[in-house]
C-alpha cells in the first residue's frame, strides 16, 4: 500500500527577475522586479513532500493560496497512489465554476506534486517513472528577446549561442519588423535563428490574418528568410481563424500556452490550428493532461514545445514530461529568476544546446527552509496585465 497524503501546504516565493533596465516585460508589468512563483508542497504519512507549481500564481498569487486551501480536503488521507480518482474529485469541485480558468492551475500544482512524489516513492526520476529512456534530454530553444534597444539584445543572443542554442524566441508585435530584422542579422552572425512571440494570446482586438502575414511579407523582404516560427499571432476572438493562416503562410504556427484543458487543445490540434502545440503543465491540469497532449499531436502530426515560463517546478515537470514523450524541442527561458538555481537539486545541464535531466528521484526539486527565508512572498509582487501606456519606452532604434 503507497503511503497517504499527510498535509498540504501552499507556498508563496517572490524573487528578483530579469534585469529591471533592460527588460521591456519588467518595466511595463513587474514593476518592483520581482516575481512571484506558487508552488504547494504535499507531505506523505511517510515523510516523503512532493512539489507542484501553478501559473496563476504569478498574476493572483492569493487566489492560488486560496485555491490550494479549498482543495487540500479533498487530498487528505488519500493514497498518493490513487491520481485518477484524486483528479476527478479535485475537477468534480472545481469544474463547474472554473473548469476553463484559474482553478485549473491549482489543479496543475496538486497533480504535479503528487506525480512527484509518486516517482520520489518509486526511486525513479519522474520522465522514467513516465515511461521515458534511461537519459532524459531534450533540445532546447531560448525564449526572451524582451530587450529594449540593440545593446542588451546583442547580450541576450550572447548567452543563447553561449549555451549552444541555435533558435532564440524574442518578443515582437506587428510595427516592430526593425526588430526582428535586426535580431536575424545580429543571430546569423553567432549562428542563432529567430523566431517570434507576438503575444497576441489575450489580446482584444486581436490583429488580423492579414497584419500577421504583411508582418511576415516585410520580414522576409527585408532580412531575406524566414522567421523560425510564429507564435500567438492572434488573439481569442480570431482564434478560429489559425488554420487560415497556416494554409497561407510556410511560416510554422504555435499556440496554445494559455488553454487550460486537455481536451480544448486537443480539439485545435484536431481542427489544424498549430503546426506546434505549446502546453503548460502549470496550466493544463498537470504532466497527465501535457502527455494526453503529445498523444493527440502524434496522430495529427502536430509538434509539441512545452511552454516553460515559471519557476523551478513549473519546468522539471514539463520537461519530465516532454521527455518521457520523446520531445524535439522545448522552451528555455533566458531571463534570471535566481529560484531556479536554488530549488534544484543538481545543476541545470545544458550542453550544445541540449538540456540533460536530474537523476534524483521525482522531479529534482526541494524547498530549503533557507530558500523561504531568503525569498518571501511580496503582496507587490504581481504581475500587472494592465499597462501604463505613458511608461512605453521608444522602440529601438533598431539600426
Amino acid at each position: 500500500m503507497m503511503a497517504k497524503i499527510r498535509k498540504v501546504r501552499p507556498v508563496l516565493l517572490s524573487a528578483p527577475y530579469a534585469d529591471p533596465e533592460c527588460s521591456l516585460e519588467v518595466k511595463l508589468h513587474l514593476r518592483t522586479g520581482y516575481r512571484t512563483c506558487g508552488l504547494v508542497e504535499i507531505t506523505l504519512d511517510d515523510g516523503c513532500k512532493g512539489y507542484g507549481e501553478g501559473y496563476l500564481a504569478v498574476f493572483a498569487p492569493r487566489v492560488f493560496e486560496r485555491l490550494i486551501h479549498f482543495l487540500s480536503p479533498l487530498l487528505i488521507g488519500r493514497e498518493v497512489a490513487d491520481l485518477t480518482a484524486i483528479l476527478r474529485d479535485l475537477t468534480q469541485a472545481t469544474g463547474y465554476w472554473s473548469l476553463q480558468g484559474a482553478a485549473q492551475h491549482a489543479v496543475s500544482a496538486v497533480e504535479i506534486a503528487l506525480l512527484d512524489c509518486c516517482a520520489k516513492e518509486k526511486g525513479l526520476p519522474l520522465f522514467r517513472f513516465l515511461g521515458g529512456d534511461e537519459i532524459g534530454e531534450l533540445k532546447l530553444y531560448a525564449s526572451g528577446g524582451d530587450s529594449n534597444g540593440p545593446v542588451p539584445m546583442a547580450g541576450e543572443i550572447a548567452r543563447v549561442a553561449s549555451l549552444g542554442i541555435d533558435t532564440f524566441k524574442i518578443r515582437a508585435r506587428k510595427h516592430q519588423v526593425d526588430k526582428v530584422v535586426w535580431c536575424m542579422k545580429c543571430g546569423e552572425r553567432s549562428g542563432v535563428r529567430i523566431a517570434v512571440d507576438m503575444t497576441q494570446n489575450l489580446a482584444e482586438p486581436s490583429q488580423t490574418v492579414d497584419d500577421v502575414l504583411e508582418f511576415l511579407k516585410r520580414v522576409r523582404s527585408r532580412s531575406g528568410d524566414d522567421i523560425v516560427f510564429l507564435e500567438e499571432a492572434l488573439g481569442p476572438s480570431l482564434a478560429k481563424c489559425y488554420p487560415d493562416l497556416r494554409s497561407r503562410t510556410k511560416v510554422p504556427v504555435a499556440g496554445g500556452e494559455i488553454v487550460t484543458t486537455a481536451s480544448e487543445l486537443i480539439e485545435r490540434i484536431e481542427s489544424g490550428f498549430y503546426d506546434i502545440a505549446q502546453p503548460d503543465a502549470t496550466v493544463i491540469g498537470g504532466i497527465t493532461a501535457v502527455q494526453k497532449i503529445f498523444h493527440a499531436a502524434e496522430r495529427c502530426a502536430c509538434d509539441v514545445y512545452v511552454h516553460c515560463w515559471g519557476g523551478p517546478a513549473g519546468m522539471l515537470a514539463n520537461y519530465h514530461a516532454a521527455a518521457a514523450a520523446g520531445a524535439r524541442f522545448a522552451e528555455w527561458p533566458l531571463p534570471d529568476n535566481c529560484l531556479r538555481q536554488d530549488m534544484i537539486r543538481e545543476p541545470w545541464s545544458i550542453r550544445n544546446g541540449c538540456l540533460t535531466l536530474p537523476t534524483r528521484p521525482g522531479l529534482g526539486v526541494e524547498l530549503p527552509s533557507e530558500v523561504e527565508k531568503q525569498f518571501p512572498f511580496r503582496e507587490t509582487a504581481v504581475y500587472s496585465c494592465i499597462v501604463d501606456p505613458n511608461a512605453v519606452p521608444p522602440d529601438g532604434p533598431w539600426v
